[in-house]
Formats: C-alpha cells, sequence, structure tokens
C-alpha cells in the first residue's frame, strides 16, 4: 500500500461555501484528524526522553493514548509534555494494566491550554517515567490532533 504525504493541513468537505441555511446548503468542511505513534518503555532513570513524535505549531491536541503490552511497574505511572520536564500535557498517568489507556490533562488551566494550542512553533513528544521494578513497563503512545487548526 502507498502512503500519500502532505504538507499542510488537510480539510474535507463537499460544501464549501454557505448558500442557504439547510443542511446542503451550509458550509461543511472540516479539518482532518491526524496521529503519530511512538513505541514508550518505563525508563530506567528519572530523565524524560524525546519520542519521535512532533506536533505542528498550532495544532490543537483531541487526545492522548497509550496501548500497553507490560505493565508499568511499582512506579507505575507516566507524564508527557513538550520539554525535559514532561509534565505540560498529562501528569501521572497510571499504566500498571495491559490494554488501552486514555489521558488528558486534567483540571490543569496550563495543561488544559496546551492541548488547546501548542503554540507557535513544533513540539517534540516527551515522556518521564522511573522504573522501580520489575517486569519494564513497555507500549506505544498515540497521540492525536487537528493540525494548524489555531494558524
Amino acid at each position: 500500500m502507498g502512503i500519500t504525504t502532505f504538507t499542510g493541513p488537510i480539510k474535507a468537505g463537499n460544501v464549501l461555501n454557505t448558500t442557504g441555511t439547510t443542511a446542503g446548503t451550509v458550509k461543511n468542511v472540516g479539518f482532518v484528524a491526524m496521529a503519530q505513534t511512538a513505541p514508550i518503555t518505563q525508563a530506567g532513570s528519572l530523565t524524560a526522553y524525546k519520542t519521535s513524535i512532533v506536533i505542528p505549531a498550532y495544532s490543537h491536541i483531541l487526545n492522548i493514548q497509550f496501548l500497553v503490552t507490560t505493565g508499568w511497574a511499582a512506579t507505575a505511572t507516566i507524564s508527557i509534555g513538550t520539554s525535559a520536564t514532561a509534565t505540560e500535557l498529562v501528569v501521572g498517568q497510571s499504566l500498571a494494566t495491559v490494554g488501552q489507556v486514555s489521558a488528558g490533562p486534567g483540571t490543569d488551566a496550563t495543561r488544559t491550554a496546551n492541548w488547546s494550542n501548542v503554540g507557535a512553533s513544533d513540539v517534540i513528544i516527551y515522556a518521564l517515567s522511573a522504573a522501580s521494578g520489575a517486569p519494564v513497563g513497555v507500549g506505544d503512545l498515540i497521540v492525536r490532533y487537528i493540525q494548524a487548526e489555531n494558524a
């Protein structure tokens, strides 16, 4: 199967301009949701590591999920961010059990704002989770976003 790459935000819909007030005559064009995935492990230190995920400037994060194939050990949490502190997007999400786990910004206004608009520059996604037991957690990190919605 081939892969097609676009360089800008993608919009889709079949009514480009509003010409009336009923469905079929009102503009229905919207942004296409994007996703990036990176493997993650329960790191052996208290240092955040850069993932391969880079979110474009002015994007709106829709959700962050984890597919856990081996549950995190004793210190069973992970934080996700846009810098080495790894606290700008998700703090202390438990990954103790195998399966799909959804994470959010919680009730923190700053983290919520970071989800709404990542800012004027592309951001690299960092992960931080300390290993303190066995087995070491393993899984995938998935970040879904609307590219440059806020540009």
